[in-house]
Formats: C-alpha cells, structure tokens, sequence
C-alpha cells in the first residue's frame, strides 16, 4: 500500500537545501505553514542554512510578525519575487534598504503562472501589467537599486499585432501547502482552511520541475474515510507531511482566531451578530462609494477602506442579497473580515481558488472594483504600490483594475496626521495632513491613467472632501463636501489642476448621518 511520508517540521526544513526556490502557498496567514517556517528560520539562525534562497509567493503571507516574515534574514534569501508586502515590514525594510533582489509582479499572474508552468508552458502571456511599473518598459517589477541592473523577468511580445506581457516561468523546487487532514496515503483535505487558494496548480507546477512538495495538516485520518471530493492535493503529488504539534499557535486559520467554521463554510451566523463598521472618515469615504453601486452588480473589495468598510456597509443598508461581493482570494457573498484577515469572510455562498477568481478578473472583468489610492497625478495615473521607500507591492490591485468595467478609488485627500469632524452635516478639518496624495507625478504607476481613458473605462476617486472622475479630457472635480472651501481646501491642496465641474455638486447630506443607516437601498433602486 502506498504510505505518506510523515515527518518532523524539523526534518522537513532539512529537504530545503542553499540556492533552492522556495513557493509557499498562502494569503495574509491564511494557510501558512508556521511550523515548517518556524523550523527553516531557526536553522539558519542557528547553522547559517539554508541560505540564498529565491522566495516565490503570490499573495501577501504575513501578519506583520508571522508567515514569510520568518523568512526575511539578509543572506537567508537572495531573490524574492511576490506580489504584496505590506503586511511584512521586515521585508519593506529589506528590500528598500537593497538587502535583497526584489521583484514584483501581479497577484493572480503568478498564481496562473503556477498552472501554466503545471501544464508543461514556457510562461504566461498576459496583457495584465502593461502600462505599469510592471513592464519592463517602465520599471519591470524591479523595487529596488540592487535589483535595477539585473535581468528582467517578464517581457513585451506581440501577437496578431497587439502587446502582451510574458511572465517567464520560474522552476520551483520546493512547494509548502497546508491541510487540514491527511489520510495515511497522504490524500490532503483543506476542509477546515478559510480560502482554497491556488494550492493544486503550484503542486503540480513543483511536480514539473521535479520539485518536493512539503504539507502540514492538523490531523492524520485513516484511510478510507476522507470524502474523495473533499481532497484538494492527492497523496502521490505530496513528498512529506508534517502533523502540526501546536495547532492553536501554529496552525491557526487566520491571525486573529484558531478555528471559527462560519470563516469555512461549517456554520453560518445570524446577520444581525455581524456589528456594524464605526462612523469616521474611512466609513463616510465607503459609505460615498457605494453609491456607484447598482442592481445586479458584481463587485470586488481590495484592501483598506474597500475591504474593511464597504462589505460591512452594504450588510447595514440591507442590500446584500441585491448585489455579489467578491474578494480576491475568491470568496462570493457574505460579509468579509479586514486588516490583518483580509480574503475571508463569513456567510459566504461561493468559495472558489484563487486562481480561477483571477480568471474572472483578467477576461471578463468585473463590474464594479473598490481599491485603495495612495497618489493621484493629473493624467489619471495612481499609486497605490511604492510610498517613498515602503514598497507595498500590487497584490491583486493591477490584475483587477485594469480589467474592471468602473473602478472607484478610496482614500484619504492627503495623509500623515490628518483629523476631521463631521458635525451638523458638514465636514471640518480639524488638521490638515502633512503629505499631499493629489501630486504632480506619481511616485509609481500602478494604474495607468491614459490607458484607461483610451478605452474610455469608468473610474471615480472618492474622498472626505472630494469627488473625481477621469474624463477624457482629465480629472474632473464633480463633488465636494459641505463645510469644504473649494479653494483652500481642495484646489490649493493640490500639486496639479484639476477641471472643474460646471456643475459642481454637493455630497449627499445623508452621508453624514453617523447611527443607523444613510438610506443606499432607496438610493440604489432609483
């Protein structure tokens, strides 16, 4: 009978030799391997291996202490290539201080780029990334000086005479997974995980390049008794297993809790158990935003203010059931978790893999995508992936809004230190930021403002004080907020001129109303 290779976490760190390319497959500290990290970061504190290692990941792994965060040592791993750091300030700080070759690249083209490797392909062509700091006309994923005079990774071709992105393949030779059981064959079940992730399609991507695949599990089941439906990896694809020891630390399903089966589908809670998002600026710019929201629409949430507020609201106002939320991770419905467990959500009705969520994203597009802006230029570029030397990286951010058919940008009018007051329906601030987001130039082009124009793609940037929209003549201010000087506080604010609107709005008084709902259901159906 075939049998599973169990093994210590310790001996499971010893199969990953100097030089190797490691991809663990992980979202936030969702599915993270913590044992096995644990074990690979104290053998090289305490031996000096492995080292010079290539770290590929598709997701952000990390809550800010944990995941791939065990990983970053100088000398430890030479080349990281990912997608999304800012829940890893030790990686931040390592590849802005050129302490390791740094590539990124988009979310979900790395996580195809794991299935096109599986099937046997050179690499992945895409148009995803052109226009962007990540084509090599530009920066080429490049994030630091160290990395700048090194080989690109992605090129432009051309076919039936239109560009494409090439995303070359990069051989992996060890791939760590997480289950929650095994049987003793080594068939992997991620019943209890709170994302399916693109844990397959790397598997046989290492299995290609005659790499080992590495899982941990919670549990050990006979044979016999798993559901053959219910197995994500089987046992012949699996070189080695790990029983995780201390589950409750090292094999939690996401930071903040151990097991909660509402996050998995097991449970479902009462709607009104879910509380209600706090009244502040991050909650008055979501609650603005939803007002693009329409009937039928299918909507993405990215990280911040998108993720942490939006999701909540449209739970609050009622209209859940008349529109399809959906996150990256490829979660549908429900109401979705934020911060450091961001990609999950309770109540879901449809939980799909990362990958194929990110097929949606790339052709058909979806309807309506929330994202986060960090700087907005004239020409309708943003940055929402390098503020001065913390480099975030894209996540999923450039896969989504390059495809989308509106995307609306939410954020702040300027940062570092700002405080407002909303009162008698009217906005005051109290302290102006210190850094200006509305800037000459963007630091970083990660959405390309031109391009969309081009092709004539809605897009809306929403603040506490203000309203733009890309028009193709450029951005336009077409609303303000009670209380708000236009001169002084919007247009003097700013690094470049915008048009103004002949016919200026007003924002909705209703968006002030800090108990209760503002009325979106009523709104939306007009």
């Amino acid at each position: 009978m075939l049998k599973a290779n169990f093994v210590t976490a310790k001996e499971a760190s010893a199969m990953v030799e100097d030089g190797k390319t490691v991809c663990p497959i992980a979202m936030t500290l969702v599915s993270a391997c913590e044992s096995i990290l644990k074990e690979l970061e104290k053998s090289f504190l305490e031996t000096g291996h492995p080292n010079n290692l290539t770290l590929l990941h598709s997701c952000g792994q990390s809550d800010r202490k944990d995941g791939i965060q065990h990983l970053a040592h100088e000398g430890m791993v030479k080349r990281i290539i990912g997608s999304h750091w800012g829940l890893q300030p030790k990686w931040m700080e390592m590849i802005a201080n050129s302490q390791v070759e740094a590539y990124c690249l988009p979310q979900g083209q790395i996580a195809q780029l794991y299935r096109s490797m599986a099937c046997g392909l050179p690499g992945k062509m895409s148009k995803v990334g052109l226009g962007t700091f990540i084509d090599p006309r530009y920066e080429g994923g490049k994030m630091n000086d160290r990395t700048k005079s090194l080989e690109n990774i992605v090129d432009i071709i051309n076919y039936r005479n239109e560009e494409y992105m090439f995303y070359r393949e990069i051989p992996i030779d060890i791939c760590l997974i997480r289950g929650t059981a095994c049987d003793e064959m080594g068939n992997l079940t991620t019943t209890e995980e709170a994302m399916k992730l693109e844990v397959l399609p790397a598997v046989l991507a290492t299995k290609r390049y005659g790499g080992k695949v590495i899982a941990q599990v919670k549990r050990v089941a006979a044979n016999g008794t798993l559901n053959p439906k219910e197995v994500t990896v089987p046992g012949v694809f699996i070189d080695a297993i790990v029983v995780c020891e201390n589950p409750e630390v090292d094999h939690r399903q996401t930071s903040s809790w151990f097991y909660d089966p509402s996050y998995s589908g097991q449970l479902r809670v009462p709607q009104n158990n879910i509380e209600p998002a706090p009244f502040n600026e991050r909650k008055f710019i979501a609650r603005r935003g939803t007002l693009e929201i329409y009937p039928g629409a299918v909507i993405n949430l990215g990280t911040g203010i998108p993720n942490d507020m939006v999701g909540k609201i449209c739970n609050e106002e009622g209209i859940s059931d008349d529109i399809m939320i959906t996150v990256e991770s490829g979660i549908y419905g429900g109401v979705q978790a934020g911060g450091i467990d961001f990609g999950i959500g309770q109540n879901l009705c449809a939980m799909i893999g990362h990958h194929e969520q990110m097929d949606y994203y790339n052709g058909a597009g979806v309807d309506i995508t929330y994202m986060g802006m960090g700087e907005l230029d004239g020409q309708g570029n943003v940055n929402s992936t390098k503020m001065g030397p913390r480099c975030t990286g894209a996540g999923g951010f450039i896969d989504i809004t390059q495809n989308a058919k509106k995307v609306v940008f939410c954020g702040t009018f300027t940062t570092g230190g700002a405080k407002y007051e909303f009162k008698d329906g009217k906005l005051s601030i109290l302290q102006e930021g210190k850094i200006r987001k509305m800037v000459s130039e963007v630091a970083q082009i990660s959405f390309n403002g031109p391009m969309a124009r081009e092709k004539k793609q809605e897009v809306i940037v929403v603040t506490e004080r203000a309203v733009f929209e890309l028009t193709e003549e450029g951005v336009m201010l077409t609303e303000i907020a009670p209380g708000i000087d236009l001169q002084t506080q919007v247009l003097d604010m700013m690094d470049f001129k915008p048009i103004v609107s002949p016919s200026l709005k007003t924002m909705d008084a209703d968006l002030f109303i800090r108990d209760g709902v503002f009325g979106l259901k009523n709104k939306m159906n007009k």
